[in-house]
């Protein structure tokens, strides 16, 4: 047995006593990550600079790389809040008792260990930890080798605080950076319970081929946003303006603005302030038409084929134009990921069946896309954003990383 092998031995090994800490047990703990976090600001940007000075600053995976003050001062204000949520454990999901006297219990437990395959994230080692700890599970951890030292440097404030408080160090296990760790990982039966891969459309590919160990996807985002026929103008401009750069390298961005053809004369209001980011756009013939000597010449380009379907993860996207409604979701269905589809419209109608008929993870209706994420729908964090439809769906935090059994009590009875 190789020593990742062993390591994960004691992982699985441990992982019971993580799962009976007590809930307080718990609070305390986070609570005392989020203050090591915020001292240790200095210390984290330093490893983090190392990482970054190995990465052209032009790669689309650089700000997802990055780590600012402010950035980690976040990450704390978020452990906290995931400290103060309710526990998602020994809870119970149903109850019954049947006539011959039994009694059935379906109650919420942690899943074990888990594994965690992500990329260029070091915010996800500890989003990862603190989410799986806070419910009662041991995590492997499997992050990029582009953040490295970042990661290491945020594993060495975990374990400090868990030694702080005599809680067993393989509570939690970084695997080194090479890519052979990967493969033991996945071939980790009966020492891993699930993996969860976070990043590229290649690397959840990867995983999902690979693994001999349960898989939940979070899938890649493919974004549209529909703007339709009744839509409002100024509430689009501003909705796509937003969903594109706020953050371009997240997985909730805009990559294709829909556009119904009635609207064509208002293509410029609805992206001009895009301009602002320098973002480029790859428009269809119709778009192009109305755009073109109006958006910066630099900055716009004719579509083809292969902007639709494409997760951008940059300053860039495309626009469909569309005849109807119905042409809009056909589209949708036809390129999404299944990740997060807004629209944009004045017409009740309209906003139900998109609501109703469109395929994804989450669906909006005048909302930007940029919500999908675990803080904003009130769970402290995320582990990911789960694009299958077993077991979890959308924003994965506390109570999509637990599992249940069932507790039958009795006095005696046995079945004829």
């Amino acid at each position: 047995m190789n020593k990742i092998q062993e390591n994960l031995q004691a992982v699985q090994k441990a992982s019971p006593q993580v799962a009976l800490i007590s809930e307080a047990k718990r609070k305390e703990i986070l609570h005392a990550l989020s203050r090591k976090v915020e001292s240790a600001v200095e210390e984290i940007l330093s490893a983090n600079k190392r990482d970054l000075d190995r990465m052209d600053a032009k790669d689309p995976k650089y700000d997802r790389l990055m780590l600012t003050e402010s950035r980690i001062k976040a990450i704390a204000a978020d452990i906290r809040s995931v400290a103060d949520l309710s526990s998602p454990l020994d809870i119970t999901l149903e109850e019954k008792t049947l006539e011959n006297g039994l009694n059935f219990r379906k109650v919420s437990v942690p899943m074990g260990v888990i594994g965690i395959i992500y990329e260029a994230r070091p915010n996800v080692t500890l989003d990862a930890f603190v989410l799986c700890f806070k419910a009662g599970s041991a995590c492997v951890l499997k992050g990029g080798s582009d953040a490295h030292f970042s990661n290491e440097a945020v594993v060495s404030l975990i374990n400090t605080v868990l030694e702080e408080h005599s809680i067993p160090k393989e509570a939690l296990y970084l695997l080194p950076p090479e890519r052979e760790a990967t493969g033991v990982l996945l071939g980790a039966v009966g020492l891993v319970d699930v993996i969860i891969p976070r990043g590229s459309q290649g690397l959840i590919d990867f995983v999902r081929q690979n693994s001999r160990v349960p898989v939940i996807e979070t899938g890649a985002g493919i974004v549209h946003v529909y703007f339709d026929e009744s839509g409002d103008v100024e509430k689009g401009a501003e909705i796509i303006f937003n969903a594109k750069t706020r953050r371009v390298s997240v997985c909730n961005a805009l990559d294709t603005l829909i556009l119904h053809e009635n609207r064509l004369n208002d293509a410029l209001q609805l992206v001009e302030k895009l301009s602002s980011k320098n973002v480029v756009i790859f428009a269809d013939e119709q778009s192009y038409q109305r755009l073109d000597k109006h958006y910066p010449a630099a900055l716009l380009n004719h579509t083809s084929d292969e902007h639709f379907g494409t997760e951008f993860l940059d300053y860039k996207m495309s626009i469909k134009t569309v005849k109807t409604f119905d042409e809009a979701l056909r589209h949708i269905a036809q390129y999404s990921s299944k990740h997060s589809e807004s629209v944009v419209s004045e017409d009740d109608q309209v906003l139900e069946r998109f609501l109703n008929e469109v395929d994804a993870a989450v669906v909006y209706a005048n909302v930007s896309t940029a919500f999908t994420d675990g803080g904003q729908f009130g769970f402290g964090a995320e582990i990911g954003i789960s694009t299958q439809k077993l077991h979890a769906r959308g924003p994965m935090a506390l109570r999509e990383i637990t599992s249940y059994k069932w507790q039958v009590r009795g006095n005696g009875q046995i079945r004829l």
